[in-house]
């Protein structure tokens, strides 16, 4: 029988884990794997950024396990902040984004792995171990792709790229894709309408694309991939 998640003492040994996902039926399904586990339990489950601060601050969990597209504030922000006011709590994303474009933003974030929903049924429960020890998890395929960066030998390409974008110049290229408007992009990040377009400007530029339309086409496109 699957263990009823709770908060308050654990028993000795066991990893308490918060869950944060904006689908319900994610989070569902991921505490029913990780509560089948002796040694950890979810301990609260949340749908976005605030409450997901809210529930560290009151439960001091041992990992936190994040998704990287949670509305207003992003995954990649919800680890900056994370990492800033608790600096020693592991974190882990799992997210169906491409490894090969955010685990190593991820990992400059703060958080200490990454594996994409496709793998996480097989994979999470080995990830979160190794989290909770102190390692960092990525696919074989990624760890080889951040050593042979870190050693320089990656090829430089002067094609435009989605990686070229930063944390969050990425981030208002997401929400173009998704539909919105300079103005709610601004509302939702709580920066100025000129600060948004400021953004929109270099990924024109960095991305090689004429005007709106083209930024526009382009972002729907990824997006439409990336789920």
């Amino acid at each position: 029988m699957t263990k009823k998640p709770h908060s308050g003492r654990r028993p000795a040994g066991v990893s308490k884990i918060i869950i944060v996902d904006d689908h319900p039926i994610v989070r569902q399904g991921l505490a029913a794997l990780i509560n089948q586990q002796e040694d950890m339990e979810v301990c609260a489950q949340a749908a976005d950024g605030r409450e997901a601060m809210e529930q560290i601050g009151k439960l001091k969990p041992d990992l936190v396990t994040i998704d990287l597209t949670l509305g207003e504030l992003g995954g990649l922000e919800l680890i900056k902040n994370i990492k800033s006011r608790y600096p020693n709590l592991p974190m882990l994303v799992i997210s169906i984004h491409d490894e090969s474009l955010y685990a190593e933003r991820v990992l400059r974030a703060g958080a200490r792995g990454y594996i994409m929903k496709q793998e996480a049924t097989e994979n999470v429960i080995e990830a979160i171990g190794k989290v909770l020890a102190g390692q960092v998890y990525v696919s074989e395929c990624m760890s080889d792709r951040i050593v042979r960066s870190f050693l320089g030998g990656t090829a430089k390409t002067r094609s435009p790229s989605v990686n070229s974008l930063s944390d969050r110049e990425l981030e208002v290229f997401r929400l173009i894709g998704q539909g919105y408007g300079t103005r709610k992009i601004a509302e939702m990040l709580h920066l100025s309408i000129k600060t948004i377009e400021t953004y929109r400007a270099h990924i024109k530029f960095k991305l090689e694309l004429d005007d709106a339309a083209g930024l526009l086409q382009y972002a729907v496109q990824w997006v439409g991939s990336q789920s």
